[in-house]
This record gives structure tokens, sequence and C-alpha cells, in this order.
């Protein structure tokens, strides 16, 4: 593969992934990493600072939530906003080509303590970006942070069951259905 090629930070993950399955996080290098994917070293650091963030996409998902929460339609509640950006979410980046990479990167995360560490830092990350963007909307400061959790737990039970090669279902669907349960569990008896 030619290094000028558009899509360094997918080749820079696959082969991360696959360096990982075979040989272990802790034994994989940089160096080894980058020569997978056809690339240098310091092409790999212009994408991301460390090994640990290879798999993490840069801020994608962050970024994406906070986009479809800016562009849910003025109307929507704060809950709907999130769940409007969830949906886009799965239109966008928890597409069905993207399961299998998902399901191993899952399971590479689950085996390393320190990925899973990487991992819940990332979650923390993802409330952050919902509650500033669900304040840009308007939204105070508690019952944005509220929000923002029950979004993070609604997207953490769609991408868990989303992750699931033999599930054909998508991850909007998905996520609307976890919310509906979130929102039923919350709701008076």
């Amino acid at each position: 593969m030619a290094r000028w090629q558009p899509d360094a930070p997918e080749r820079l993950a696959a082969a991360a992934l696959e360096l990982f399955e075979a040989h272990g996080y802790e034994s994989t290098t940089v160096i080894e990493i980058a020569e997978r994917a056809g690339l240098t070293k310091s092409t790999f650091f212009r994408y991301f600072k460390d090994k640990r963030e290879v798999l993490f996409g840069g801020g994608t998902v962050a970024g994406l939530l906070v986009e479809g929460i800016s562009a849910a339609p003025p109307s929507a509640g704060p809950l709907d906003a999130v769940a409007y950006a969830l949906d886009a979410l799965g239109r966008t980046f928890f597409t069905a080509d993207r399961r299998e990479f998902s399901a191993r990167r899952q399971a590479v995360l689950n085996a390393h303590t320190e990925l899973r560490e990487r991992e819940a830092l990332k979650r923390t990350d993802l409330t952050a970006s919902m509650i500033e963007a669900l304040a840009r909307r308007g939204v105070p400061g508690r019952p944005a942070r509220v929000t923002a959790e029950l979004g993070k737990l609604v997207w953490e039970i769609a991408y868990d069951q989303w992750l699931d090669t033999a599930n054909s279902e998508g991850f909007g669907p998905l996520a609307r259905q976890a919310l509906a349960e979130v929102r039923a569990a919350a709701a008076p008896r």
C-alpha cells in the first residue's frame, strides 16, 4: 500500500488490532504497527499520541455525538436530542461493515487492563462531550449531566448488543430500544 493513501488512521487501527490479537498489546510496538500498515512511525504519531489511542478513533465518536445533539430539532427535549445523536451514530459510524472489527477490538480491550482503563476514560469523555453539547442547547447543568449519564448508559447497552456478530439489528434501533427500556425503568409505577 502506498504511504500517501488517505485512510492512514484506519490502516493503523487495523494493523494494531491484528498485531494485538496475534502478539498481545504489551508485546506490540508502534514501529511494528506502522510497518504492518505500510506507514512510518512519524505517520503513526501524526494521528495517535500513543499505541493505546490507536483503537479509540481519536475522538470520532464524541465528535459525532456532539454533532448529532446539535443537529437535533430545536423542539427535541434533552433525552430526545441524545437519541437523535445515537441514531446518527448508528447511520455514520456503528455500521454493519464495522461490526466485526468492533467486536474483535472489544475482545482485545477486554483482555488488557490498560486498554480497559483507557476505554473507561473515553466513556467519561463521551459523557462530558454530551454535557457540553446539551448545555449549548440551553439545558441547565444538573439536567444536562443526568441526561448525558443516561445517554451513556443507553449507548453502552446498545453497543454491547450491537457487538454481537450474530445480531443483525442496527445500532440506531438498538439504542432506541435501550432508551425505551431506560425510560420505562424510570417511569413512576
